[in-house]
């Protein structure tokens, strides 16, 4: 496939190599990205979320029989060796393992974990590529872990990456100092997710990414899309009748609860608006990341739907309320849940995609 305009050619290069796999009606495929997986002490932010990970992936995805994508940064290779970290999540790695029975596994690689290339006893090398393409009929879905988008990034990764391994484990480390990273930069990475959306368009593609650690559905931020759902509410209630408008404007409040949320944690998540032009088009997904503090946002696609979901135990975090009033569905007794924060037809997702970009 080739570019009208080539203005993004390591992302060309991607869609061109990427590793094919054909999707059709029973397909069930998992994407999780941006576990950054340490050794389990306190600088690892998988523990946090760690057993959550272990049953979402061993009581539901394997016997639902999803396949499985992990999309980058699954290893944090900048604070920890490969070694310390296949040893102290051994049984998360037989995990993935297994869903190679269910169809396939693949696992790209990130900028926190691209040196596992050079490990040669790293357990998941024979299912490491640097992206993947899905095929679903005529249209692809193209699946790499976003940080290829930043020019700087990918040409100086090689002198960087070791500059920053250096730091972390041996400076900030030690001193308790926080790694900043693009995750936490929101200027940053609107300009990579801005720079995917013009790729995805002009390729009329999907991108599926990680990467930002925020989640993206149908290239949309959670802000971006609650607007849109008032607005639709909005032009609905004159024509609605007076029970409808009663239902309409209980469930404008509390939409309207949920944006105000979010602003009021504005600075803690680096809020930003999703829109990258005046015309939406759904060409950007992102599954977000598997180290929040409250739970873990997954992307699946589940024959012709795809959907982005949170899992959760206990108190459901603000910023992850469903506008579907989808019901949390518990995991069996294990006081996990998952809600489904939206859903759509990937042939309303493409057609969008080819009327529009």
């Amino acid at each position: 496939m080739r570019l009208h305009q080539k203005k993004h050619p390591n992302l060309e290069r991607l869609l061109n190599t990427a590793k094919p796999i054909a999707l059709g009606p029973g397909s069930k495929v998992l994407i999780l990205s941006d576990l950054h997986m340490g050794n389990g002490g306190r600088r690892d932010e998988f523990k946090r979320n760690a057993d959550l990970v272990r049953a979402m992936l061993k009581d539901y995805y394997l016997p639902e029989k999803y396949s499985l994508a992990l999309n980058g940064d699954v290893e944090e290779l900048f604070k920890f060796s490969v070694e310390s970290i296949q040893e102290q999540w051994k049984g998360i790695y037989d995990l993935f393992l297994r869903f190679e029975q269910n169809g396939f596994f693949w696992k790209t690689y990130g900028n926190h974990d691209a040196d596992l290339f050079e490990e040669r006893d790293y357990r998941l090398s024979g299912h490491l590529v640097e992206s993947v393409r899905f095929t679903w009929g005529d249209e692809v879905m193209l699946l790499f872990h976003g940080h290829q988008a930043s020019i700087l990034l990918w040409e100086t990764y090689p002198m960087v990456s070791r500059a920053v391994v250096l730091f972390l484990r041996y400076v900030a480390k030690p001193m308790g100092i926080r790694n900043f990273s693009t995750a936490y930069n929101s200027r940053r990475r609107f300009a990579i997710e801005k720079s995917i959306y013009d790729f995805s368009n002009q390729a009329k593609i999907v991108s599926i990414i990680g990467h930002t650690h925020r989640p993206l559905f149908e290239s949309l931020s959670k802000v971006d899309h609650l607007n849109y759902r008032i607005e639709e509410l909005c032009r609905a209630y004159p024509a609605a009748s007076p029970v409808e408008r009663l239902r309409i404007k209980e469930r404008i409040v509390e939409l309207k609860t949920m944006l105000d949320a979010c602003f009021t944690e504005g600075k803690k998540i680096g809020l930003r608006s999703g829109r990258y032009n005046n015309i939406v088009i759904p060409s950007v997904f992102n599954s977000g990341c598997a180290i929040g503090k409250r739970g873990v946002t997954a992307l699946e696609i589940d024959g012709d739907r795809i959907r982005l979901v949170y899992w959760f135990k206990g108190k459901q975090g603000r910023r992850f309320v469903s506008d579907r009033n989808s019901d949390p569905e518990p995991l069996g007794d294990t006081g996990y849940f998952r809600i489904v924060l939206n859903e759509d037809h990937l042939d309303y997702v493409f057609s969008r995609i080819n009327l529009l970009a």
